[in-house]
């Protein structure tokens, strides 16, 4: 089995964590809400046999600091390019799920230079819910709203974490015990960590100015080959937007698939799945 390493390291100002494993072509993995790096345990063993795997906890989760500001997408992907340069990294295949996504999006705006391809999973960009709200997505993106009002989530979860956790786990996965035991108990006490709740919520209360930056530069298509991935079961992403014509108005060079019996976490509901679609994605990626 490849060894896997936990270290810290500052890069654009702030102490990230990182999982590393795996020698080769970097292939970095960022994660979404409301999860940690630790989103990513059935991936890194398999996609390390072939790939140098990074995986950081984001700016606001897990075990990297969660400063008051810097939120906004272009500063969580100037995290990920500077992490790249402290890493010596010159080129990378990025991998985003959920608010990774997000910032995996930014980064292929703002870097296309850095980026050979790009994968983004069970995630509709925040410019096109903005576009597209109305009662029935607003009822589904409700926590977009919640999260945003001012300290009064922190003030409301504090102590009930696990309540939180398990709506959300419970609500989004096609099985809703999906996650459950070890991998449930490893995210409650990750966000039951001094500064967890409000860093998640810091990450969307940038949303105004993500809106902002992808509406700048709405008109220009990501170029590098790009691979969309969605639970076909989850409500609020596959069941209500239209995913293909979505990400066909973001790439340019795009692949799309559905997965079955599948909701929000793909790479954690059906990973095997999410491994095969990965490993022939990157198939040719050489650093």
């Amino acid at each position: 089995m490849t060894a896997t390493r936990s270290y810290t390291i500052e890069a654009n100002g702030i102490r990230q964590h990182v999982v590393e494993a795996g020698k080769g072509a970097p292939v970095i993995l960022l994660h979404g809400f409301p999860e940690t790096g630790y989103a990513w345990r059935y991936q890194i063993p398999v996609l390390a046999e072939k790939y140098r795997v990074i995986v950081p906890d984001l700016r606001g989760y897990g075990e990297t600091d969660k400063p008051a500001s810097g939120y906004d997408k272009r500063n969580m992907a100037l995290d990920v390019r500077e992490l790249m340069r402290k890493l010596d990294i010159h080129k990378v295949a990025l991998v985003g799920h959920d608010r990774g996504a997000r910032v995996a999006t930014r980064f292929a705006k703002d870097h296309p230079d850095l980026i050979d391809r790009l994968v983004v999973m069970d995630n509709v960009p925040t410019r096109i819910v903005a576009r597209d709200l109305n009662a029935k997505i607003a009822k589904a993106y409700w926590f977009f709203l919640f999260h945003l009002v001012p300290d009064l989530p922190e003030a409301l979860i504090a102590g009930r974490e696990h309540l939180w956790l398990r709506h959300f786990f419970s609500d989004w996965c096609y099985d809703p015990m999906a996650i459950s035991g070890e991998s449930f108990d490893t995210y409650v006490k990750a966000y039951q960590a001094p500064g967890a709740v409000r860093g998640a919520m810091a990450d969307y209360r940038a949303n105004s100015v993500d809106i902002a930056q992808d509406l700048e530069d709405g008109h220009v298509k990501i170029e590098c080959p790009t691979m969309s991935l969605w639970g076909a079961d989850f409500y609020a992403v596959g069941k209500l937007f239209d995913m293909p014509k979505i990400w066909s108005e973001m790439a340019s060079n795009l692949e799309t698939y559905a997965i079955e019996q599948c909701g929000h976490l793909p790479q954690e509901e059906q990973p095997e799945i999410v491994n095969k679609l990965l490993l022939n994605f990157l198939e040719g990626w050489k650093g």
